[in-house]
This record gives C-alpha cells, sequence and structure tokens, in this order.
C-alpha cells in the first residue's frame, strides 16, 4: 500500500492510498484523518460572535475603496464621476454569495501565460511554431471573452499585461467596449497585472517595482478602479522573496497566492494547517508591510482527470441521460472527495481550486462547458444533504471569505528560498544561469533610469519621446519574467530577449541623445531664448560593449568628449576607464583643468576573446569628482602628437620571495609567491583571508528517478559534491600609478582576474573573466569563486532580498522545520542580487555583486557566489535542452565584478562597513552613463566656451541615505517621482537615522503645481487605499498538530514539478516514508516564530530622532517629507502647463 503526497512547486499536495497499478485512477481519501489540535478552543467561539461586526467593517472598507477612482490622467476628475455614477460591480462586490455551513469551493478559471520560455514572445502570441509546444495566447482571450459575454455566470482571471495590451491593441472598439464592461461587472478580474509574472530570486527591486507601475497604469488607464488588481498571483516563480511580499504590501495588495515551495515546508504547513498566512514582508516597516499569503494545494493546475482543456485527455463529464459512458455520478463523487480532503488541510469552510494550467483555455468552451456541468451536478446533491458548494470564483472573492471567517492566522518572518521539489532537486541553478543576460537587464535598468530621467527633464518634448521610453519599460517589464533573467528559457529565446533589449536601448538612446543636445549645445546668444542650436549636434553615443574593453569612438577618434551623466541625486566620484588605441593621451575637464591620468594595458584574455572587433590596447583611467545629481559633466579627451613615455604602462615582475601587495590608506591586499590573493589589512585589522576559483561538477543522469537527477538551467546538483581547484599556481602582473593598482591574474586558459585598488577607496574590486569553460573532458562545470576568512561565523550568513533589506541564513538549516538536506552543497544556495555577508564580534567581509547569482558559506568563515555554469544535460524540469551557452562556436564567456569589502564588524570611526556598502552599492547599480561624441570639429577652447558641459539636474543634494528611486514623466504634465531611505534601522549612528526633505526644493528646476502621495506602485491615492486587515495568531499560543495515517504508508509519491502543467501528473519514484518533515520532523513552536518585533512603534535598534539638515525654510509644509529606514514613498507631482 503506497500513500501519494503530492507537494510542491510544479505539483499539488494531495494524500491517498492506491497499489502502484492505480496511481492515475480516481482517488480515495477514506483512509485519511487529518486533525488539528488548539490549545484554546474557546477562539473559534469568540471569533464567531464578532464575525457580524468584522462583515459590517470589511463591507464598509470595501466600498469606501470602490468609491475612489483612480484615472491618473485625470485623478480628481475620475473620482467626481464615481461619486456620481452607480458604484460598479467589481472586485470584492461582484463575488458569488458563498453558503453558511457548507464548504464553499472556489473555482478558478484561469491560464498561466508565459511571457517567453520554449517560445518567443511573438510565437506565444501568435501560436506559432506548434512543434514546440500548442500555445496561442490571442485565441486563448479571444476564446475567453467570448464565453463571458455569453455567460455573466462565469468568472475569468488574467496575469500577464504585455500579452493582454497586445491583444487590446488589436481589437475593434465594440470589442474593446465589450470587454470593459466584463472588467467592470468583476466577470474578467485582472490578478498581479504586473507587465509579466516576474521571477523573485534574480530581480532587482527597482526592475520589479517599475514593472508593475506600468503594467498598473495601463490598466487604470482602460479600465479604471475595477482594472486594478488587489491580489498577487505568483504561482510559477520557483521559490519567494519576503521583499516581494513587502512590495505587494505597500502597492496596496490585499494578498498574494503562490504555487511553489519547498516539499518539505509545503508538507510541514499542511500538516499543521499553516499553508495560509500573514507574511511579515519587512523587519523595518511594520504593519504596513505585512501580507496575507497563501500556498495553494495543488500548484496551479487542475486537480487530476479534471483538466477539460483540450490540451488535455482527461474525460469530458458525459451527462446523456441514456449514454452508456454517462459519468456524472463518478466524477463528482471524485471531486468532492478531493474537495473535502483539501479542505482538511486548511483553516476555514472555504477552499480555492484552480482549473486551469498553462496556455489552457483555447478554446474555452470546452473548460467552461464541463465547469458547468461540475457545478450544477454537484451543487444538486445539496437538497439531498451535501454540505459541498461550488462557485465560479476569482482569487480575490476567495480571499474575502477568508477575511470574513473572523480566525486568526500564523505568520511568517523569513523567506521561501531556497525550493526544492524532491530530495535531490533543489532549484538553486537558475540564481546563476545564463549569467550574460542576468547582466545585460541590470544594464537595461540603468539605462532606462537615465532615459527616464532625461527625458523628464527635457526643456522641449518631442512626441517620439513617449514611445520610445514605452517600449524600454515594457521590454524591461518582459525581462523580469520568471523565464527570462532566470536564464531558464530556450537558447533561441534568450536570443530574443536580448536583441528586444538591444532594440529598447537603441529607441531610449534618441531620447538621451535630443536632451542632451538640448542641454549642452546652447551659445551665449541663445542662452536667453533658449533657442536650441541646430548647427551643433553631438552624438552623444552609447557604447555597449565596453563590457569587453570596446568603444569605436574612443577608438577612432583622435579628439572626442565623454559625458558622464550621473542619475544619482547627490555628488558623486568615480574612477572612468575608457578604452584608447595608444597611451599618450590628454584629459580636460569643463573649466579647462587637465586631468591626471593613467594608462593600463587592456588584460591580455580580453584581447585574445574570438570576434572581439576592437582596435583598443589600453584603458585610460581618471578620477572625475563632483559629478552634479542627476546632470552631467563633459571631459575633453585628446591625442597628443609626441609620445609620453612616462606615460607607457610597464608591469612589476612577480615576487618571488615575499608578498606582493597593492592598496592604499584605508586597505591592502597582500599575495603570495604562487599568486592568491592571501592577507587583507583594513580598519587596523590584518587577517588571512584568500580568494580562489574552483568548479562543481555538474552531476549527469537520465532523471528516470531523483538520485538520477542532472545539474540543469534550474537545478543546481554538483555530481557527489565534487569541487575541483582550476589551479595551484596563478600568472600575475601588477600595475602601479597614483590612481590604481592592479593585479592580473591569470588561473589557466579560461579564467582570468584583474584585482585593483583605487586610491580613494575602502574597497576592492575583483574583475573576473571566465570562458568558454571546457567540455572536452564530457563534464559540466559550475564555477565558482570562493573567498575564505578566519571570520568565526558559526554557519551564520546574510543575504539580501532582491537588493533591499539582508536576510539572515543559518546552514543546514531552515526558520520554520527541521529541514532534511540530501544535497549539502545546493540545499545551503541563496539567491544573491547584490550581497552577501558573514561577520563575527571582531570583523566582517561583504561582496558586492554586478548580477544575480547563487552564493552560500559551505564552511565558517568562507563565501562563495557561482559565476558561471555549462552544462551537458537537461535536468528535466520543462526547458527541454542543456544549458549549453555558446558564442561564435564557443563556449560564452562571462565577465562581471565583484566589489570586496573587509573590516571591522562593530564600531569604527566615521561611517560604519555596513553603511558604506549601502551608499557603494547604490552608486555600482547607477554608476554614471558614458555618452561619447566626436570633437573633430572644435578645439578643446572651442569646445570648452561654447558648450554646456556642466548640468545640474535637482537644486537641493540629497543625503546620502535617500535614493531618488524614480524620476519619470508619467500623464500629461504629471512626473512619477519616489524617494527611498536606503539604510536599514540600526546600520549607522547618523545614517540609519529618519531623513525630513523637501520636495518642491529638491525639483525647484520643474515649476510644480501641487503634489499627491500613492501607493509604491503609483496608481491609487495612498489617503484613499485601504487594505483588508488580517488578525495573527497570538504570540503565546502554541499549536500541536498530528497527522494521522489509518494504515501505514510505506512510501509516498511526488507530484512531479516538470513544465509545461496542466493536469496532475505523479512521480513514478516512491519516495521512502519519513522523508517529509510533518511525518518525522514536527516542530512544537510557538507561532510567532520571527526573531524581530517589527510590528512594535518601540522597535528601532538605531538611533533615535531625525536629520532635518535637508530641509529648507519654505513655507509650504506640504511638500516635507520624512523617510525612516528602508522606507520609500511615492509622488504624482503636478507641472504647471507648457
Amino acid at each position: 500500500m503506497n500513500v501519494h503526497v503530492h507537494i510542491n512547486a510544479k505539483e499539488s499536495y494531495q494524500v491517498h492510498f492506491s497499489s502502484r497499478a492505480e496511481l492515475c485512477s480516481p482517488l480515495d481519501h477514506s483512509d485519511v484523518v487529518g486533525y488539528w489540535c488548539r490549545k484554546h478552543s474557546h477562539r473559534k467561539e469568540k471569533a464567531t460572535m464578532s464575525r457580524e461586526t468584522i462583515s459590517w467593517s470589511a463591507a464598509l472598507c470595501i466600498f469606501s475603496y470602490f468609491l475612489h477612482g483612480v484615472d491618473m490622467r485625470n485623478i480628481n476628475a475620475a473620482y467626481d464621476k464615481l461619486r456620481e455614477s452607480p458604484a460598479s460591480q467589481c472586485g470584492y462586490l461582484s463575488c458569488h454569495p458563498t453558503k453558511p455551513n457548507m464548504l464553499n469551493v472556489h473555482l478558478i478559471a484561469h491560464t498561466h501565460d508565459d511571457v517567453g520560455w520554449l517560445k518567443t514572445v511573438d510565437q506565444y502570441y501568435y501560436g506559432s511554431e506548434t512543434n514546440i509546444q500548442k500555445a496561442g495566447v490571442q485565441y486563448i482571450i479571444d476564446s475567453v471573452v467570448d464565453a463571458l459575454i455569453k455567460d455573466p455566470e462565469k468568472r475569468f482571471i488574467y496575469v500577464e499585461s504585455a500579452f493582454f495590451f497586445k491583444w487590446w491593441k488589436e481589437q475593434t472598439s465594440s470589442v474593446q467596449e465589450s470587454v470593459k464592461k466584463l472588467v467592470s461587472e468583476g466577470r474578467l478580474e485582472f490578478i498581479g497585472g504586473a507587465w509579466s509574472m516576474n521571477d523573485e530570486a534574480t530581480t532587482h527591486y527597482q526592475s520589479i517595482i517599475d514593472q508593475f507601475s506600468w503594467g498598473l497604469r495601463r490598466l487604470n488607464d482602460t479600465f479604471g478602479e475595477c482594472g486594478r488588481p488587489r491580489i498577487g498571483w505568483q504561482i510559477d516563480p520557483f521559490g519567494h522573496s519576503r521583499e516581494m511580499a513587502s512590495i505587494f504590501a505597500q502597492m496596496g495588495f490585499d494578498g498574494m497566492f503562490f504555487g511553489r515551495l519547498d516539499y518539505q515546508d509545503k508538507d510541514e504547513r499542511l500538516m499543521t494547517k499553516n499553508a495560509e498566512m500573514i507574511w511579515h514582508g519587512s523587519a523595518n516597516l511594520g504593519k504596513s508591510s505585512d501580507l496575507f499569503t497563501g500556498a495553494l494545494y495543488n500548484n496551479y493546475q487542475a486537480p487530476d482527470g479534471f483538466c477539460f482543456d483540450i490540451l488535455c485527455s482527461d474525460d469530458p463529464i458525459i451527462d446523456g441521460k441514456h449514454s452508456p459512458d454517462n459519468n456524472v455520478k463518478e466524477r463528482v463523487d471524485t471531486f468532492l472527495d478531493y474537495a473535502k480532503t483539501q479542505s482538511k488541510y486548511y483553516r476555514t469552510d472555504n477552499v480555492i481550486i484552480t482549473m486551469g494550467g498553462d496556455f489552457t483555455y483555447q478554446a474555452a468552451q470546452v473548460y467552461y462547458k464541463n465547469l458547468d456541468k461540475l457545478i450544477r451536478y454537484a451543487n444538486a446533491r445539496q437538497v439531498n444533504g451535501s454540505n459541498i458548494n461550488l462557485i465560479y470564483s476569482t482569487p480575490s472573492c476567495y480571499l474575502k471569505s477568508l477575511h470574513e471567517s473572523g480566525i486568526t492566522w500564523p505568520t511568517k518572518s523569513d523567506d521561501f528560498f531556497p525550493y526544492a521539489s524532491d530530495p535531490h532537486a533543489y532549484w538553486t541553478g537558475y540564481f546563476t544561469s545564463r549569467p550574460t543576460i542576468k547582466r545585460f537587464e541590470r544594464d537595461g535598468n540603468h539605462f532606462l533610469q537615465v532615459c527616464k530621467q532625461l527625458s523628464a527633464i527635457a526643456p522641449k518634448k518631442s512626441a517620439e519621446f513617449e514611445p520610445h521610453l514605452t517600449f524600454m519599460r515594457e521590454t524591461l517589464g518582459i525581462m523580469q519574467h520568471h523565464d527570462a533573467i532566470t536564464g531558464t528559457e530556450k537558447q533561441k529565446v534568450a536570443l530574443d530577449y536580448a536583441k528586444r533589449l538591444s532594440v529598447g536601448i537603441r529607441a531610449c538612446a534618441a531620447n538621451t541623445r535630443s536632451v542632451l543636445n538640448q542641454l549642452s549645445v546652447q551659445s551665449e546668444t541663445s542662452a536667453s531664448t533658449s533657442e536650441t542650436r541646430s548647427d551643433y549636434i553631438f552624438d552623444f553615443k552609447i557604447c555597449p560593449l565596453l563590457n569587453i574593453t570596446s568603444c569605436p569612438v574612443s577608438e577612432s577618434n583622435e579628439r572626442f568628449a565623454l559625458t558622464l551623466y550621473n542619475p544619482l541625486a547627490h555628488f558623486t566620484d568615480e574612477y572612468v576607464r575608457v578604452p584608447v588605441t595608444h597611451y599618450n593621451y590628454k584629459v580636460i575637464d569643463n573649466k579647462g583643468v587637465t586631468m591626471e591620468i593613467q594608462l593600463l594595458p587592456i588584460p591580455s584574455a580580453v584581447m585574445k576573446m574570438k570576434n572581439r572587433s576592437s582596435n583598443a590596447q589600453y584603458e585610460l583611467v581618471f578620477f572625475a569628482t563632483n559629478l552634479p545629481p542627476l546632470g552631467y559633466r563633459t571631459y575633453y579627451i585628446e591625442k597628443l602628437n609626441s609620445p609620453e613615455e612616462f606615460l607607457r604602462p610597464s608591469f612589476s615582475p612577480k615576487k618571488t620571495s615575499s608578498l606582493t601587495v597593492i592598496g592604499n590608506e584605508y586597505i591592502k591586499l597582500g599575495f603570495d609567491t604562487n599568486g592568491f590573493l592571501s592577507e587583507v589589512t583594513a580598519d587596523g585589522l590584518t587577517r588571512i583571508v584568500s580568494q580562489e576559483f574552483l568548479y562543481y561538477e555538474g552531476a549527469k543522469g537520465n532523471n528516470a528517478e531523483f538520485l538520477n537527477r542532472s545539474s540543469g538551467a534550474y537545478i543546481f546538483r554538483p555530481n557527489k559534491n565534487k569541487i575541483h581547484f582550476v589551479a595551484n599556481q596563478v600568472d600575475i602582473e601588477v600595475y602601479r600609478g597614483e590612481i590604481v593598482q592592479e593585479v592580473h591574474q591569470k588561473f589557466n586558459d579560461w579564467i582570468s582576474q584583474v584585482v585593483r585598488v583605487y586610491r580613494s577607496k575602502s574597497y576592492a574590486e575583483f574583475e573576473w573573466l571566465i570562458g568558454p569553460i571546457p567540455i572536452d573532458d564530457d563534464v559540466g562545470k559550475e564555477v565558482i569563486t570562493r573567498f575564505n576568512s578566519g571570520i568565526e561565523s558559526a554557519g551564520i550568513f546574510y543575504t539580501d532580498s532582491n537588493g533591499r533589506e539582508m536576510i539572515k541564513r543559518q546552514r543546514n538549516r531552515r526558520d520554520t522545520w527541521n529541514v532534511k538536506l540530501n544535497e549539502e552543497v545546493s540545499g545551503n544556495y541563496y539567491p544573491v542580487t547584490t550581497k552577501i555577508t558573514l561577520e563575527d564580534t571582531t570583523a566582517r567581509m561583504a561582496i558586492l555583486t554586478d548580477r544575480a547569482q547563487g552564493g552560500s558559506s559551505l564552511q565558517d568563515g568562507a563565501l562563495e557566489l557561482m559565476v558561471h555554469r555549462r552544462l551537458l544535460h537537461d535536468d528535466a524540469f520543462g526547458v527541454g535542452e542543456a544549458l549549453n551557452e555558446t558564442e561564435h562556436g564557443k563556449g560564452l564567456i562571462a565577465r562581471g565584478k565583484h566589489l570586496f569589502f573587509f573590516g571591522q564588524s562593530g564600531t569604527r570611526k566615521g561611517i560604519s562597513l555596513k553603511a558604506t556598502e549601502r551608499i557603494v552599492q547604490i552608486e555600482s547599480l547607477l554608476p554614471t552613463w558614458k555618452f561619447f561624441s566626436n570633437m573633430k570639429s572644435y578645439n578643446a577652447e572651442e569646445w570648452r566656451t561654447s558648450f554646456r558641459n556642466i548640468f545640474n539636474g535637482i537644486s537641493v543634494v540629497l543625503p546620502k541615505s535617500v535614493h531618488l528611486l524614480t524620476l519619470e514623466p508619467w500623464h500629461l504634465n504629471q512626473l512619477l517621482v519616489r524617494f527611498e531611505h536606503i539604510m536599514e534601522k540600526g546600520e549607522d549612528v547618523h545614517y540609519s537615522r529618519s531623513v525630513q526633505i523637501n520636495v518642491k526644493d529638491v525639483l525647484s528646476t520643474f515649476k510644480i503645481d501641487d503634489m499627491r502621495e500613492t501607493t509604491l506602485d503609483g496608481n491609487a491615492w495612498l489617503n484613499e487605499t485601504q487594505r483588508l486587515q488580517f488578525v495573527p495568531d497570538s504570540e503565546e499560543e502554541v499549536y500541536n498538530s498530528y497527522a494521522t495515517f489509518s494504515k501505514l504508508a510505506k512510501t509516498v509519491h511526488l507530484l512531479s514539478a516538470a513544465k509545461p502543467l496542466l493536469g496532475v501528473k505523479y512521480s513514478d519514484e516512491a519516495l521512502p516514508s519519513g522523508q517529509l518533515g510533518a511525518e518525522s520532523n514536527r516542530l512544537k513552536r510557538n507561532v510567532h516564530t520571527g526573531p524581530f518585533d517589527s510590528h512594535k512603534d518601540d522597535q528601532a535598534s538605531g538611533p533615535k530622532g531625525v536629520d532635518i539638515s535637508f530641509i529648507s525654510d519654505s513655507d509650504d509644509k506640504k511638500y516635507i517629507i520624512e523617510l525612516s529606514p528602508m522606507e520609500i514613498r511615492t509622488f504624482v507631482v503636478y507641472l504647471s502647463g507648457y
């Protein structure tokens, strides 16, 4: 006898018994008893007594919400119009009524439409390449809309705005009006609403917020308040971040549901009825970041045997009265048994059952016809005593029912990483997969912010600005998709993503070129009239290949200008590197001052890259200071006729008997006689610290059983945890100058690195180059860099959550259950979006990354980051090809940077190390953007006197603890503006203080009429947004939870996690009993498990008080805002008409 426990990501959770030959037969749950004991039995009675009051309060809040329009083109007008018209029957007001004293089953008709995966975005939309996958999104929306129009009882949810608005613009006005009616009546409901369903491990919070803002704005502009989602729907991402919960909460969402979580975690939560919870999204923001969160029972596909889609092979409901195939009783019995079983693992008399899957409803009438029958025949049994009620529903209606139940809920304070779908499948490989596209996305976000700012600052707006900016916004929205930036798409799809982003950058470059010309090409005679000098047009070209030290403008021109645009709201200093062909150059700043420069050879490994079309042999380095906030400074660079031999770079030989040391007064690095880093001195500490490259052998197998899982695009699984050093001896060349000191390391023919310390920086830069990874030995390789120190970290380290708050990790541990690790390496890997750290009472070590990577601390004092991977086998989770990236017939080369910090962990003079890391983190995320212009027509003096070579875009410089996260054109005569506090509480005595600023003073270069605060996404007024409030279990309450099987279960079967997901698929392999947390790892613990008390007003561990040094004497107090640590505040700023 076997018990099937279907858990996890691409899996549902069910418990049933069957013989091995009956794995796909109808379920029989009669042998399963699950019960849940509460310590305080009177709580249910208390909740029941207050339910009427709670229901009235909820109804009042809901009614209040729907009385406030949110059309950001003219919010006030929309609000007035809505007050005069009947309330729209959408959202919570459109829900079908549930029945008291019954189990209400909320059927969710939905489709999950990947914005690229096995096929490109357009191929999925138009339905081409059916030999790869039968999926056409345009047919789905056509079909669903037609079905909804015909029957007002039906409901459908849609998620991916990228696809919907591609469809929308193709429709006639009459079809659009029909869809607007469906939305206004709540029959078609948008859930999530972002441009794509973003990944949560490898995405940066700035990009997440941007793509939600744009998707929600398009919905708001098109459908008004009824188009605004209130529920997050993250059903397919491969793990879930705490910052994502915080973002949803700050956008005004009431809740979020997801599908994938660790199979042990899911078992634990279902058996203890903790699958639905209040998630504390921030250790700094208090209740405003709390989000009700639910883990779906069956992931997001239909129950076994009930996928009625044309893509499935399950039997329909046959109700012919005299048909020999009539199966109504059998099908209804099975479905109701399923619903009753699911209800045993949740706390209320409501359950949510998803009826859909990947690209389902291409022929919606087929699915809906069978759902109609299922509902009709199931509910007909109520007259004979059935207490189960089936209704068409939506996630928001289900959440409404949970809220009205009036009970309390468990809480969670950590995140849902890493995710494992079986004992040997940890989805931690995608943290690093396709490292070059992960970096390209980060570059794309960088340029998007530059493009937004310059488009907003532009003295004159051209007609093409908005479409160019829109295309770039939407392209970056697509890049956040959970099969895009993750690197889990097919190779041809990855190339399509890269092509889209390249086109988007070129489109936005037209905006930046126009604006920079407007700002800089003004002579003294034209400045008074603000007329652009049309006879002076500069290129302001971008060089997208600077990552391989190549730029045609700097290489082919003897005189050129370099414009450094600073997208940050404070002055910055930056060491600038420019590819050049010789070593004799002169750099002049905007005042005519000749700059100190240093020439360095381009690393030999870069020079030898195949198909690198560049004449550059050197990098020209200079120190650019006082770069204006949201502004630029331009430098004139000229090649000298007479070579200055003292500028020719030369290297020092490696020492054979002592340390080779590079550094400055803040940090020094020592390299041993073998060429390895061996010692670091900083903050008065000298410690043994080493850095090395190693690689894991990728496991290879047939994936027929868990133990034979291959390492692939999703999965990181080292073969028997084998790890290899790449070198015992490192060749080094040392270059020393007044600006920077460098050690060029060659580890082998495919791994090299430059370690550098700039004159005034307190950290070191490790610029690595990996590839082509050799596979001649038929072994896939997963390459890591590892920093070893003597820090006594006791298994504890910290990683960031989407680039914001840091989360504590502990080796071989999970915060909410006793984990069993069959993969001790990959099971300890976590996503590192920007930073990983560890420390003890004396010393601290931190590494900042330039892209998302997987990382861990597998030994005390050691940090490792996976930088590149090349594998020869698929992991059988759907993508169908090995992660074997090639370029020009060879393996892909990746180049990137790590910023290395080391110093005292406690109090130190001046700024804390944590605060330094935060400031450098934002400055490395958004450094200056480099624009190059040919200057052959102007000598240095003509250039200096004829053009505006310095520009400051804001009037009041922000403190370094405050970041102007967003400045972009919004609707007509509007700006969307976000300010964020980048510090956490207690990170620094000064910088962790709350800060007050005057927005009007900061943006005084704009003619501001008014300003109003919105939710984080910028599409709803903050003071008119009310969220459903859920009550947590009391802290002192302890739950004892049990799962009792009336028959001994020797084995369990997990639900397959392989995509695409349509109906339930079971693993053939039986997992031995005792491998699940709920069976043998029962924890008796307080419901309040988190160590932080983020919901107490006096919780701050840092300094109290407000830094008021940035408040002006302005009398207009409405523009003065205060930012506490980690707080983001969003505003629509109204400008005077032009």
